[in-house]
């Protein structure tokens, strides 16, 4: 097995391995080591203002000069109910009064901060960018490849990954149901659930059906992980969780301690925090939330309606009433430099498959 795949010639890598773009736990100190260590290092960009944006990139540079992305999530038809928004805001008034908060006012400028980011992009000259929670409009994507500007997309099941090669995506991840916090789901069945395939099982599936590289998600998190995947078809992986507890990385000691004392039966998937569903570690926020009986506002609102909370509780230590987004292989996490990780996963992969 040739660790030089398909995606590694089109893409410049040395390696076929992708650092996930979490937003909110992604620094340039990560990214470019990612980079500079012989993967894709990516910019978690979904929460960023263009001010933001824009520093984030220039700082990435600074430090590397290798392929690095940038992640967006496509904007969606979210929906602003103001009843379910003011209920929503009455229940989560004990936690504000506990935090000493104040009500959180709702913005929905998705669209705006998308189409700035794209701009920004194409004016920094990033060479990868990548897209969760759907497709931009073929405007979006034909403007990025004009400027030789390589794009991925993120499917969550067969027919997601058709749409994504058919819309020109030049890679698809193929993102399986372990996948921790939210994943790239965009479309939903008759009961509004969104594809909760396993990696395993959605890879080869995915490789079957489209002719673009395919990089597996979900559940990765060292070389025995990259091993299977490529057996399966995929020309890479894609880490979100493994990254979250390296030296680079953004996270909290808090987030990172509870992912490193957690277990593979811990996690669930949740719309409480974000009105989107996302895995994470089940703690007392998720359970209360549970009991809500209304409708849960969409995503991006919920998301805004419980921000301050999750921020304010992660900085006074209360991991119980913020989100602690985690994969299923928590067992698997290293507390370790990304340039050593990387540099790990790689050895392990060869050793199998010599």
């Amino acid at each position: 097995m040739n660790l030089t795949t398909e995606f590694t010639r089109i893409f410049g890598v040395k390696y076929p391995i992708v650092q996930a773009g979490m937003a909110g736990s992604t620094t340039p100190e990560l990214v470019a080591t990612v980079s500079n260590s012989g993967g894709l290092g990516t910019i978690g960009a979904g929460y960023f203002t263009a001010e933001k944006l824009e520093d984030e990139i220039t700082a990435v540079q600074e430090l590397t000069d290798l392929p690095f992305a940038v992640n967006l999530f496509v904007p969606g038809g979210q929906l602003y109910i103001p009843e379910n928004v003011e209920k929503m805001q009455a229940w989560l008034k004990p936690y504000r009064r506990a935090l000493d908060l104040e009500e959180p006012v709702v913005n929905i400028d998705e669209q705006q901060k998308f189409n700035d980011a794209i701009d920004i992009i194409i004016e920094k000259g990033v060479p990868v960018v990548s897209f969760t929670f759907g497709i931009p409009d073929a405007e979006v994507i034909e403007k990025l490849k004009a400027r030789n500007i390589k794009v991925i997309g993120t499917a969550t099941s067969v027919e997601e990954a058709i749409a994504n090669e058919q819309a020109g995506m030049d890679v698809v991840v193929a993102q399986g149901s372990e996948a921790g916090g939210h994943r790239g789901a965009f479309t939903e069945s008759d009961n509004g659930q969104t594809p909760m395939i396993g990696t395993m099982s959605l890879v080869p599936q995915v490789v079957d059906h489209v002719n673009i590289p395919v990089i597996a998600s979900g559940g990765i998190m060292d070389g025995r992980g990259l091993t299977a995947s490529m057996a399966l078809g995929a020309q890479g992986v894609q880490l979100g969780t493994a990254f979250l507890t390296t030296d680079e990385s953004g996270a909290s000691n808090l987030y990172k301690n509870a992912i490193e004392n957690s277990i593979e039966t811990d996690t669930v998937v949740t719309k409480v925090f974000s009105g989107k569903p996302a895995r994470g570690i089940k703690n007392a926020f998720i359970e209360e939330m549970n009991e809500y009986n209304d409708e849960i506002p969409d995503y991006p609102i919920q998301n805004q309606l419980t921000n301050p909370i999750r921020k304010k509780a992660a900085k006074e230590g209360k991991e119980e009433w913020t989100h602690l987004w985690s994969g299923q292989s928590p067992r698997l996490a290293r507390a370790i430099a990304a340039a050593t990780l990387v540099e790990n996963i790689i050895k392990e992969s060869s050793d199998l498959i010599k």
